[in-house]
C-alpha cells in the first residue's frame, strides 16, 4: 500500500510540474550547495553508525564500526522496498556478522528510534514556538481531533488486552513472545546503562543538526528559495520527515510535503516542488549506491570471521 501511494504521489507531483520544467531546475541548480547537503547527510549516517556502538557496549558486544555503518546504509536501502523492514534487516545483519542476538539488536535500534523521535518532537516544538499559528491551522484542517482520540483509545485498549493475554498464557507461542520482549527491552534499556551517555547524546544532537542543515543549505541551490525563512525551513523539514514514513523512503510524498510546507509561507509551487525532488533524489541516489555496495561488501568485509 505505501508503495502504491508513493507511485500515485509521483504521478500527482509530475502532473503539477512539467518534466522539462523540472529538468531545467535540476540543470540550473547550484550543485556546490547540493554536494554540501549530500555531504552533511552522509555525516549524519556515519554519526548514526558510530552512535550505535555505544548501545552495543552495555550488552557485552564490541561490533566493528564498518559493520555498523554498512548495516545503517543497508537498512535505508531496504526501507525503499518495505517500510520499516530496514530496521529488521539491520538487526539481522548485526546478528549474522557480530553475533548480537536479534531481539537485543532490534531493541537497541528501537531505543535509537526513541531518541530520534524525541529530537524530531523537539524540532516540532521549536517550530511551534516560531510559527504557532501556521502549524496549528495546518493540522486543525488535516486531522479531526475527536477521531484521533477515539482511534488512540481503541489501539491502547487492544494493546492492553493483548498484554494481559500474553502475560497469563503458558502456551509456547506466548513464552516465545515473552522471551522476545525481554530481549527487546534489554536492548532498548541499554541507553540507560551505557557508560558514554553524553557521547550518545552528542551524536544524537549532531545527527539532527546535520539533517536540518542538509535541508537548509540545499535551498541555496535554487535562486528562488534563497530568501527562505527559518520557520519555513523547519516546517518543511518536519513535514518532509514525516512523509518518509508515509511511503517507501518518501517516494512521491517528500516533494509534496515540501510544497505543502512552503506554500504556507506563500512560496511558489514550482521551485518548492523542484527543491523537494532535488533533495529527495540526491539523498536517495547516495543511499542506493552506498547501500547497494554495503550489501555486496558485507560478506567480503567479514570473510575472515565467517571462514573460521
Amino acid at each position: 500500500m505505501p508503495l502504491l501511494l508513493g507511485v500515485g504521489l509521483v504521478w500527482y507531483s509530475l502532473s503539477k510540474i512539467s518534466i522539462p520544467t523540472l529538468v531545467q531546475y535540476f540543470k540550473d541548480a547550484d550543485y556546490s550547495w547540493i554536494i554540501l547537503g549530500v555531504s552533511l547527510g552522509v555525516l549524519s549516517h556515519v554519526s548514526r553508525a558510530y552512535r550505535w556502538l555505544y548501545m552495543a557496549e552495555p550488552l557485552g558486544y564490541k561490533p566493528k564500526f564498518g559493520n555498523s555503518l554498512m548495516a545503517v546504509y543497508s537498512a535505508y536501502l531496504i526501507n525503499f522496498t518495505i517500510p520499516r523492514a530496514g530496521e529488521v534487516a539491520r538487526a539481522s545483519i548485526l546478528k549474522n556478522y557480530e553475533g548480537i542476538p536479534f531481539d537485543k539488536g532490534f531493541g537497541t535500534i528501537v531505543a535509537e528510534r526513541i531518541a530520534d523521535t524525541i529530537m524530531l518532537l523537539s524540532i516540532v516544538a521549536i517550530a511551534f514556538f516560531i510559527e504557532f499559528e501556521f502549524i496549528y491551522n495546518f493540522f486543525a484542517e488535516k486531522f479531526n481531533p475527536t477521531s484521533l482520540i477515539l482511534g488512540g483509545s481503541v489501539l491502547l485498549l487492544g494493546a492492553l488486552l493483548l498484554f494481559l493475554f500474553i502475560k497469563k498464557s503458558t502456551s509456547k507461542f506466548a513464552l516465545k513472545v515473552k522471551g522476545f520482549v525481554v530481549g527487546l527491552l534489554e536492548g532498548a534499556l541499554s541507553i540507560f546503562k551505557m557508560k558514554k551517555k553524553w557521547a550518545f547524546i552528542g551524536h544524537t544532537l549532531f545527527i539532527w543538526v546535520m539533517y536540518v542543515l542538509m535541508f537548509y543549505v540545499t535551498t541555496f541551490a535554487l535562486p528562488e528559495l534563497q530568501n527562505i525563512t527559518l520557520a519555513a525551513v523547519l516546517i518543511g523539514f518536519i513535514l518532509s520527515s514525516f512523509s518518509i514514513a508515509a511511503t517507501n523512503g518518501g517516494i512521491g510524498s517528500f516533494p509534496e510535503a515540501v510544497v505543502i510546507a512552503f506554500s504556507l509561507f506563500g512560496m511558489a509551487e514550482d521551485p518548492s516542488r523542484a527543491f523537494g525532488w532535488i533533495v529527495w533524489s540526491t539523498q536517495t541516489l547516495v543511499i542506493i549506491i552506498v547501500g547497494g555496495l554495503s550489501l555486496l561488501y558485507l560478506p567480503i568485509f567479514n570473510r575472515k570471521k565467517t571462514s573460521l
